[in-house]
């Protein structure tokens, strides 16, 4: 039983799916007291904490979505902690795990980040909508540094900002920004439209990065995090 904490972009969709399977089976195993992997370390780290799990599920079906699978299993509203913490591996650890598993084999949505700038940058958005601060910090960071303990230390810190929710107004200013890189390709009218629309942005920004191959957006976790909020 594996239940990662990175985002799911950088699954596969062998791992993306399994994963998808492994949170229904491991709500049940909890949710109904079960026996089987009642010791097992993802259920230790998970007790007591659905709503922190329900919104990991929540991230997996916007992963989902955006690949073009359909979702017909709804996870019920969990109860206890909303945040997420503990884990088995280290997120810097996950991604080692995940170059290891996906050599020779079908990568992810999201390339493994091999270094902090290529790690900021899919982070980029996500973080805006949570810390205009945190956002205005990093990015002379990872440029004047990019050795592994900040790569070790920033990949745990993106998890964790990402498991925050944005407010309405953050969340707005960074989709805008991510609207940016395509509305080029929406007629002005339309784009105007779109722009007092929030949901209808949003689904047509996922629609045009795609169209278009906008790669820097394409290999963005805002594509599903984001999702999860408008």
């Amino acid at each position: 039983m594996r239940i990662w904490d990175v985002n799911p972009g950088y699954l596969n969709r062998q791992s993306l799916l399994g994963e998808h399977r492994e949170i229904h089976g491991l709500f049940s195993v909890i949710h109904h007291q079960k026996k089987g992997y009642s010791h097992h370390p993802e259920t230790l780290r998970w007790y007591g904490k659905m709503t922190a799990l329900k919104r990991r599920h929540d991230l997996l079906v916007s992963e989902m979505l955006l690949r073009g699978y359909q979702h017909r299993s709804p996870m019920p509203e969990g109860n206890g902690e909303q945040i997420q913490t503990q884990y088995v591996d280290l997120p810097y650890q996950q991604f080692k795990i995940l170059e290891k598993k996906y050599e020779n084999r079908e990568p992810g949505r999201i390339p493994l980040p091999v270094n902090c700038q290529q790690l900021w940058a899919q982070h980029k958005y996500s973080v805006m909508a949570r810390d205009p601060a945190f956002y205005r910090k990093i990015g002379p960071l990872v440029s004047k540094n990019n050795n592994e303990e900040l790569f070790n230390r920033l990949s745990q810190e993106f998890v964790e900002i990402l498991l925050i929710p944005p407010s309405h107004g953050r969340l707005v200013n960074a989709l805008l920004h991510m609207w940016g890189y395509v509305s080029r390709y929406i007629s002005q009218p339309h784009r105007a439209q779109l722009e007092t629309d929030l949901k209808s942005l949003a689904n047509t920004l996922c629609h045009l990065v795609f169209k278009h191959q906008a790669t820097y957006l394409m290999h963005s976790t805002a594509l599903n995090d984001l999702m999860v909020y408008v």
